[in-house]
Order: C-alpha cells, then structure tokens, then sequence
C-alpha cells in the first residue's frame, strides 16, 4: 500500500477501513498520467489505422482548442501520404494542474521499407479533460528541442523510386519523380565508388520553401540559404538506426541545371551510404570532400571546372597552407570561403584516389572512422593505409593542388 505506517492497537480496524479508499496514510494515486497513455495509445493506432474518427476522438472540441480541432484534422490528412509501419508515443513527462496538463511525449514512428529504427520527434501536448473526464490533446507541437514534421507543412505526396522514396509537399507528382529520377541514378554511382555494404535506397524531403527546410532541421533559414541539400542522420548509425533524410532546399536547388541536381543528389547520398564509418573522428575535409568526389567520379569534369575559387586563391599566390578546418565548412555568408573549404577536400580525396587508388581512398576513410574519436584518427590512417604522415601527406595535397589548378 502507499505511504503504509506503523498503526497501534486500536486504530487498526479504522486505518484498514480507510486503507481501500486512499492507502493508509498518504494520498489517493492520480490516474491521470494512465489515463493520457491510454488515450495516445488510441490516437496513435487511429493514425495507423487511418481512422480518422478515433483521431478526432483524441482532440478537444471545445473553448480555445477548438483551433487545435482544425489544425489535428489538417495533420491527419496531412498524414495518409506518408507510408507508416509505425507510429506510437512515450509519455516522457507530465504535469497536472486540475482539468489541464502539461505532457513532454517522444513520438516515434518508422516509414515502411526504409526505416530499421523509429525516427524519434519529441513532442510538448496540452491537454484538458472534459465533461465525461476524458482527457483529449488541445495542442500538439514540437518541443522546445523538437523539430517540425513534415506533415505539419501540408498534405505530404510520396513518390516511389526503383530505390528512392521522395515525400514532398506542395510539390506536383511530376516535380517529385525527376527527384526520385535523380536519386535512382544516384544510388548505383555510389555503389559503383563506395561498395554495397549500405542500404542502397534513400529518402528525399522535399519542403516547399527554404523556410520549410529550416523547420525541418531546426535552425534558421540563413544558415541554409546558398546550401542546395543537407543529409540528416545519426553519426556512426548502425543497421538498426531510422534511414537518413535528404533534405532538399528548393530554393537553392531550382537555380542549378541538370548536371549540379544530380551531383547535389550523388553527394548527399555518399553521405547517406558513408554513414555507419562516419563519426567524431572523421574531419569534414574528408566527409565532404571523399562526398564531392563521388559526385564528380566519372563526369569529365576537371580540376579547373570544378575547384574555381581555390584555382582563383592559387592564381593570387594564395596556396593554402593546410588542410580545411572543420569550422571552415560552417554555413555562413561567405560562400567563398565554404567553396575554398570543399574544393579543398576533394582535392585531397581525388589526390588519394590519383596516387594510391580508388580503393586505398576507401580504406583510408574506413580507417579513420574505425578510430572513433579525432585524436590521432587521422594520423594512424595515413600511417596504416597510406605509407605516409600528416605533414608529408599536407605537403604532397599543397603541391597536387598547385599542379592542377596553377
């Protein structure tokens, strides 16, 4: 029993008697948490089952939340686009005042054929109870460390690919299979580069606007504004983890041609296939330079046509030093300075490919990744893979860099 205390002679008939209605000595339990668990439980297998009237069952219908009423219809319809095989929540806080509560939920849900694991989207509910004493949500928003889903954007529209699912909104059916066209070409050029020990399939967001996108990765909009597509996932993700998101900013993606969509798509998807060796050892210089050098392989495209601002920085006698900086590659308003940063890692990659091979190139990004801290990452593959050290390797990318772009 709760709050059981020590009963003398006397008193215990009296304190048993009490015991079925409070537990001797202490205060009734408050069901409310049970009852809110249940009533997601419902809601969640309403979403699952398209039901949308057991989901309007979960949703307050009077006073002030009758706005939460519209914008939860709005949601599930949002929803029928997306193909679930999961969908379910994890009360993670509560708090009660009265006929209102507070609730912190872990909303987790999986799209069928694609992820191993449930994303997870961390949820702040109002709640209220009504007249009956049922407890309904009166608003559903991501929390202060949560992000927005994209059916909270619009009417989610799912195109399939030969091995890509593109989920869009406010975009036509058309607009979505040239994504899911690209991303089909790019899932066999990253194979055909990095092996098949990856899924070999991706999923592509497409938001409407850059705003969108920022929501979807909750952070500002200038952060993104120049940055064509950005790859979300768990670094060093395992065969269980939920399958990486390439987000589209369609801003920036509308103003490239042909060849810049597809080498956008490839790149993002070596990010995708790289991932499980991806982690706090490896420097961006090789994540996103081993990246831009898969989406390159095989173009034609020479070292001129593709490193423009370093071949510029070269001309002026401004032959960098050392290799990029992880902070170099930070989202900012000097593009120069990012292309200088990118340019530069894969130049550095292509140099390994050029001099050791292709597959040394692989090896040596395993390596470092292998290693699973910075510390010495670097430094061990180069030793172990590549014959060489830190400032041997530094000097022989300074003179590659000169050699094809001087």
């Amino acid at each position: 029993m709760a709050g059981r205390r020590r009963v003398f002679p006397g008193a215990a008939g009296v304190c048993l008697g009490l015991a079925l209605l409070v537990g001797c000595g202490g205060a009734a339990p408050d069901s409310a948490r049970a009852d809110v668990e249940r009533m997601l439980g419902r809601r969640a297998t309403a979403v699952l089952e398209r039901d949308e009237t057991a989901y309007r069952s979960t949703e307050a219908t009077t006073g002030a939340a009758t706005a939460q009423l519209a914008t939860g219809a709005a949601e599930f319809a949002n929803l029928r686009g997306l193909p679930l095989a999961s969908w379910s929540y994890d009360l993670t806080g509560f708090h009660r005042s009265g006929d209102r509560a507070t609730a912190e939920a872990a909303l987790r849900y999986r799209i069928r054929g694609y992820d191993k694991a449930p994303v997870t989207a961390v949820r702040t509910l109002t709640l209220v109870r009504d007249d009956d004493g049922a407890w309904q949500v009166a608003a559903d928003e991501p929390s202060e460390k949560g992000t927005e889903q994209l059916w909270e954007q619009g009417a989610i529209r799912a195109v399939r690919g030969e091995r890509s699912l593109v989920l869009g909104v406010g975009r036509s059916a058309a607009a979505l299979r040239e994504y899911a066209g690209l991303a089909d070409r790019a899932v066999p050029a990253v194979t055909e580069a990095w092996g098949e020990d990856w899924a070999r399939r991706v999923v592509v967001l497409v938001p409407e606007s850059l705003e969108e996108m920022a929501g979807l990765l909750g952070a500002p909009a200038s952060g993104y504004r120049g940055i064509a597509a950005v790859t979300t996932g768990e670094a060093g993700g395992s065969a269980k983890a939920p399958a990486d998101r390439i987000v589209i900013n369609p801003d920036a993606y509308a103003v490239l041609g042909g060849f810049g969509r597809q080498t956008v798509l490839t790149h993002e998807t070596t990010h995708v296939a790289t991932r499980a060796h991806t982690n706090a050892a490896t420097p961006l210089w090789l994540s996103e330079g081993y990246a831009d050098w898969v989406g390159y392989r095989g173009t034609g495209r020479t070292a001129p046509e593709v490193a423009p601002e370093l071949r510029r920085a070269v001309a002026e006698g401004q032959l960098p030093a050392a290799l990029p900086e992880d902070a170099d590659f930070g989202f900012s308003d000097d593009s120069g300075e990012l292309a200088l940063a990118y340019e530069g890692g894969w130049l550095a990659c292509r140099m390994i490919a050029d001099r050791w091979g292709e597959v040394r190139l692989n090896e040596f990004y395993r390596a470092v990744g292998e290693h699973g801290k910075r510390e010495g990452a670097v430094e061990g593959a180069l030793k172990e893979v590549l014959g060489t050290t830190v400032d041997a390797f530094t000097e022989q990318w300074r003179e590659y860099v000169r050699a094809q772009l001087g």
